[in-house]
């Protein structure tokens, strides 16, 4: 009896990994910690696996419109999948916004950045990194909290551009770069900034950092994508999100 207990759990444990099925998804540098968790939480959820690669979101509007496989994408912004959506690569209705996103002046020194930002004001003392705001919507919403502060022509000549907000934290990480505009997610956890000094950069001085995801046309008639999509909207993703200062 217990022997066929054991054979009546193993095929239901079978037939629950067959209809379990991978998902591509790009996802904006910036969504690298919480999508871990997201990924790691939707799997248990549903049994579908998000494959995830992580980039800037002006790269992956490339790559995509160059047939590259991707099925979902977790943009930076809403305009890159409003594009998508416009030139047929992207399924209409699909579209939403999941979160939205807060840019911070970041330095690994405990003591370098103050509570009101005013370091951007003092003469520049050494490179600041910034996600390059051709590609990176966060690398576009520091180049105009510069430019509103009035503090851009000082800082120009000091400015290091990643090629995303991943690159752009690392020059900060490692010091090469004492101080960072990055995504408030990549040094926040659990609801607190857990290393180095930051200001959060109020939201008045640059564009709201609307995220949108789009399901892509491989991803179409994808049950995991569909299932990707419908999970992000669930209050177990959102609550992963707030931890690390995503808003909505």
């Amino acid at each position: 009896m217990r022997k066929r207990s054991l054979l009546v759990l193993l095929a239901l444990a079978g037939a629950a990994a067959a209809q379990g099925a991978q998902v591509q998804v790009a996802v904006a540098a910036n969504m690298a910690a919480p999508m871990r968790r997201i990924a790691a939480d939707f799997a248990r959820a549903t049994g579908h696996e998000a494959v995830v690669s992580l980039g800037s979101t002006g790269k992956f509007h490339a790559q995509i419109r160059s047939g590259a496989p991707f099925e979902v994408l977790l943009a930076a912004d809403d305009e890159t999948p409003a594009k998508l959506e416009q030139e047929g690569l992207g399924v209409k209705g699909t579209r939403f916004t999941y979160a939205t996103g807060r840019l911070v002046l970041w330095s690994a020194d405990a003591n370098a950045v103050d509570a009101q930002g005013q370091v951007l004001r003092e003469p520049p003392r050494g490179k600041l990194a910034i996600a390059d705001p051709r590609l990176a919507p966060y690398g576009a919403a520091a180049m105009e909290a510069l430019t509103k502060l009035g503090v851009l022509a000082a800082w120009q000549p000091h400015i290091v551009q990643g090629e995303n907000i991943g690159q752009a934290y690392q020059f900060a990480a490692t010091g090469n770069a004492p101080l960072g505009f990055v995504a408030l997610a990549q040094v926040m956890a659990d609801g607190r900034i857990t290393k180095g000094s930051a200001w959060i950069v109020p939201s008045s001085l640059h564009g709201p950092l609307k995220q949108d995801a789009i399901v892509l046309k491989p991803g179409e008639s994808h049950p995991a994508a569909t299932a990707l999509m419908t999970y992000l909207r669930s209050d177990a993703a959102r609550a992963i999100l707030r931890g690390y200062g995503y808003e909505f």
